[in-house]
């Protein structure tokens, strides 16, 4: 066991992992270099401390940086033990968890610190897709350090914690008391690498509640606990906050558990995680409304895709896709966001979430609650683009655009009351979701009550899906 029990670093492992589970692994290095007289100064463990714990039952691998050891600096053997923790766990098939509270790199021990650098990256990258990685930020993650967090699958920062590539103050035209650009609310709400912010335990229980949702490595079983929630229960008043995800996933989700990712990120976008029966099921979510606790409207948005939106949802496809995760989404879209900023990188962004939901082999259900117009219906999973089930609330409307709209356009000479005519007449033959379900692009129109037992069904007769994709390296989106 560790001699460093009274470390802020060893107290972070232990409110992480099951009591009395951890177990420390390289204690006694240090570092070796002798330039600049760094052997004069104590290091034990190199300023990490690093081993393997349980989370909940579940085998997890640590690493924790200290800040009280050379200010939690990263030197050659700092970085050789980081690498050695992805090396065991890579074997074992576990998740590794990182605890960020470093200075940046070693100055004392420059280029072989620059290749310790290195080596965290190329671990972090051999280890994408076939175990989860989740890190939390709690000191400083500066430089060339915020590249861990952000190759990490998930991130969290402490509300004092700073994450910066640039300080705020060498930024120009910036200075700290003009726009703190390394504060935990500016990284989660504009970096789009921060899953939540929160205070040091929160995020520990959060990092707990995450891990015990996802399968271990990209072969383990996304069947996670037992169920014991009604799988036909019904779900009530899914219609009064139609708008928020958050409150129709708490629904149908065992338990009422939604996991939220990037919470801050892109809020037009909702991305995180549900359980059916026991499976653990990513959704993604077009957000129109958000509601605080108390049950009152908070924000309100478009239902349209913004490129930071696209880019949300992609990356999450990807995830859930390398761990064979099923996908839902519950789509509510009727067009693109116009704006200038949006223009630059919307079509780069739209063909990457298409991209991602058509190139993912994982089970796939689309859920329209709402509207689903255009193009942008098409790229949310539709089924034009490989989703295996497509649901639809009784109510819902799937076609090229608004009816009234539509009939202006092909009607431009009409008066008041042929438009609302041929509207209704539009309405009916190409907007509405049994004109939709009769050309066989809705496969079962759902009573918003039934939601839950019906995604029940539809991903456990989905579990043993397989596809035989095409032969090729990787594909260039």
């Amino acid at each position: 066991m560790s001699n460093s029990n009274a470390s802020l670093a060893m107290q972070r492992i232990a409110k992480l992992v099951d009591e009395n589970s951890f177990m420390e692994i390289g204690s006694l290095v240090t570092a070796r270099s002798t330039d600049f007289n760094l052997t004069a100064e104590k290091a034990p463990s190199d300023g990490v401390i690093i081993g393997h714990g349980l989370i909940d039952g579940n085998l997890v691998f640590v690493y924790s940086q200290d800040a009280s050891v050379l200010k939690g600096t990263i030197g050659e053997m700092h970085a050789k033990k980081i690498a050695s923790v992805y090396d065991m766990a890579m074997k074992m098939g576990a998740p590794v968890i990182g605890m960020i509270d470093c200075a940046g790199i070693r100055l004392q021990e420059s280029v072989d610190a620059l290749d310790g650098f290195g080596q965290i990256y190329a671990k972090e990258v051999a280890a994408s897709g076939v175990i989860p990685q989740i890190c939390a930020v709690f000191g400083s993650c500066g430089g060339g350090l915020s590249v861990v967090p952000a190759l990490c699958d998930f991130a969290f920062i402490e509300e004092n914690g700073r994450m910066f590539v640039n300080s705020p103050d060498a930024i120009d035209g910036n200075r700290v008391e003009k726009c703190d650009t390394a504060c935990a609310a500016f990284q989660s709400e504009e970096n789009g690498c921060i899953d939540a912010v929160g205070t040091e335990d929160e995020i520990m229980e959060e990092i707990r509640a995450l891990v015990c949702m996802l399968p271990s490595n990209n072969e383990g079983d996304v069947y996670t606990e037992e169920c014991d929630d009604d799988l036909n229960r019904v779900c009530n008043n899914m219609d009064i906050m139609k708008g928020d995800p958050r409150f129709l996933l708490a629904e149908v989700s065992d338990g009422h558990v939604f996991f939220e990712t990037k919470r801050n990120y892109a809020k037009e976008m909702v991305t995180g995680f549900v359980k059916l029966n026991g499976m653990t099921v990513g959704v993604v979510a077009n957000c129109t409304e958000v509601y605080d606790a108390e049950g009152k409207k908070a924000d309100t948005f478009e239902p349209v895709l913004t490129a930071k939106g696209c880019d949300k949802a992609a990356e999450f496809v990807q995830f859930c896709d390398a761990f064979s995760i099923p996908v839902l989404t519950l789509t509510n879209v009727k067009g693109f966001c116009t704006c200038k900023c949006a223009e630059k990188r919307l079509a780069k962004a739209l063909a990457r979430m298409t991209y991602a939901f058509s190139n993912a082999t994982s089970a796939k259900v689309n859920l329209i609650t709402g509207v689903a117009y255009g193009s942008p219906y098409v790229a949310m999973n539709s089924k034009a683009i490989g989703a295996d089930l497509v649901y639809a609330w009784g109510d819902a409307k799937i076609g090229m655009m608004d009816a009234k709209l539509a009939a202006q356009i092909m009607y431009p000479d009409a008066d008041n009351e042929e438009l609302n005519q041929r509207a209704a007449e539009y309405d009916a033959k190409q907007s509405s979701v049994s004109a939709a379900a009769a050309r066989g692009y809705v496969d079962l129109i759902l009573d918003p009550a039934d939601t839950r037992k019906y995604l029940v069904a539809a991903f456990e007769m989905l579990y043993s899906k397989y596809v035989d994709a095409p032969e090729k390296k990787h594909g260039t989106k």
